[in-house]
């Protein structure tokens, strides 16, 4: 009961996680306008994605664009970019393959030692998906608080940390998470299973009783 509990637990945090990280890949809050010294035009709010940057006008019209060109993005976009989609892709396969192993799943005749490998990797794609997905979040809110803290920067040009960076990290924490508790619970029934067959039979005296009496019969029918 307990086991089935853990599996069903971390399989909704890995949905969780994978459909957090899809969601953060597509949206546009990735760098809001920051309204700041002289930047106090607070009815107009930018957001800037990794597909697409947008203009919200006093919350009633928003207007989006996709980027021209990849290349006039910054390097932290760039690479988030190709991060977060294979994020998505592996915090897929892991959903999948932990859907495969679940105990109450049945695609074929496979016993339970097969599923628990099965179990462990899932877990560890799901680590890895999570840590995929945390790195390029981590770049960009690094960028954005270097450059909000920089004398340099135009205040102008300076900006914050969207939602959907918020959401990334609260993605990334169910993914490892889910990751954790299936290679715990596969650890775990690894020892199990241990001590089940370190156990030794009941009937082991009565066995070697009746051997040793056929052995002496028939030592007795030689002489014969």
């Amino acid at each position: 009961m307990i086991n089935g509990a853990l599996q069903i637990a971390g399989l909704l945090l890995g949905g969780l996680g994978m459909i957090g990280t899809f969601a953060v890949t597509g949206m546009p809050q990735w760098r809001v306008s920051a309204f700041i010294e002289n930047n106090i035009i607070v009815f107009e709010t930018i957001w800037e994605g990794l597909w697409m940057h947008c203009i919200r006008q006093a919350n009633i019209r928003m207007q989006c664009k996709v980027y021209d060109s990849m290349l006039a993005l910054s390097p932290d976009l760039q690479a988030s970019r190709g991060l977060m989609c294979a994020g998505s892709l592996v915090s897929f396969l892991a959903f999948l393959v932990a859907t495969v192993g679940m105990k109450c799943t049945r695609c074929w005749q496979s016993g339970w030692p097969t599923k628990g490998y099965i179990l462990l990797a899932s877990g560890l794609l799901f680590i890895l998906s999570g840590t995929i997905a945390l790195a390029p979040i981590c770049w960009v809110a690094n960028t954005i608080i270097r450059d909000f803290y920089n004398p340099m920067v135009n205040a102008a040009q300076k900006r914050e940390l969207g939602e959907a960076l918020y959401l990334g990290w609260v993605a990334a924490f169910c993914l490892l998470v889910a990751g954790a508790i299936f290679c715990c619970f596969c650890r775990c029934c690894e020892k199990t299973r241990s001590y089940n067959y370190s156990m030794p039979p009941h009937n082991l005296p009565l066995n070697q009783h009746l051997q040793g009496t056929t052995e002496s019969a028939y030592s007795k029918s030689q002489y014969v």
